[in-house]
């Protein structure tokens, strides 16, 4: 049974002691996206640190039409934050790779360069803000693969990864954020579909299979397993070849 109060609590904590030691004095650095993972994650930062010790960065690719999600958001935690348009880098590392490779970026290509231009723009206001950056990525996406390898898969600490969405979504409620935030159906802001469009299973499906084994509808286990399966490597390090010098 997930007990909100203990775990929201334990997790506070957790952040508090990782800035102990990873950061004294150091703020939390969060990518706003609107929607309830960085929100959730914001709120149990500045619940660790101090609103004062929070930076939000929204960081939209020309114009995003969902933005003042992640404004009311702000003005709720009552956290600074910075805008960084992202457009300009986007399209000017687009039209450069396409000329290199003398053709255009295939579908996947266009989906993930936002995220990893998104997390370069990340650190660029961390490492000049006294900064750590917050991964913002839950079990559930993780489980399944739903991120950005080296975009919003990474960061310097990450408070969700070990609760599944609608145990992010109990935190966020005892943490008082607004229904209007975490009630928003999850997206990937970059498809224009839901996660759930994305995957192929309602995260209802998935996170009663991540804690009880039990998959129902049962036919959806084979995706969900064939997704956990390809997709572990974004967990891992990289790995390196073992190399040993030979003894003289």
């Amino acid at each position: 049974m997930f007990n909100v109060e203990k775990v929201t609590k334990d997790v506070i904590e957790w952040v508090r002691d990782w800035f102990e030691v990873n950061g004294p004095g150091c703020n939390a650095v969060i990518g706003i996206s609107g929607g309830k993972d960085s929100s959730v994650t914001a709120a149990v930062c500045a619940a660790a640190l101090g609103r004062e010790r929070v930076i939000g960065v929204m960081m939209p690719n020309g114009v995003q039409p969902d933005i003042g999600y992640s404004e009311k958001l702000i003005e709720h935690l009552g956290i600074r934050s910075f805008t960084v348009n992202i457009h300009d880098a986007y399209m000017a590392l687009s039209r450069e790779a396409e000329a290199a490779i003398g053709g255009e970026l295939s579908r996947q290509t266009v989906i993930n360069m936002a995220p990893r231009i998104r997390m370069t723009a990340l650190y660029a206001v961390s490492q000049s803000m006294n900064g750590r950056v917050a991964n913002t990525c839950n079990l559930s996406e993780d489980w399944v693969g739903y991120s950005t390898r080296w975009g919003d898969s990474v960061g310097d600490f990450s408070p969700l990864a070990k609760l599944t969405v609608h145990e992010v979504i109990e935190v966020g409620r005892y943490l008082g954020l607004p229904d209007f935030i975490v009630d928003k159906a999850p997206s990937d802001g970059l498809t224009g579909l839901t996660d759930e469009d994305n995957l192929g299973f309602t995260y209802e499906t998935l996170d009663r299979y991540i804690r009880t084994g039990v998959c129902v509808p049962e036919e959806k286990k084979e995706l969900i397993d064939r997704k956990h399966e390809m997709n572990l490597f974004k967990l891992s390090m990289m790995p390196a070849f073992p190399y040993e010098p030979e003894e003289d």
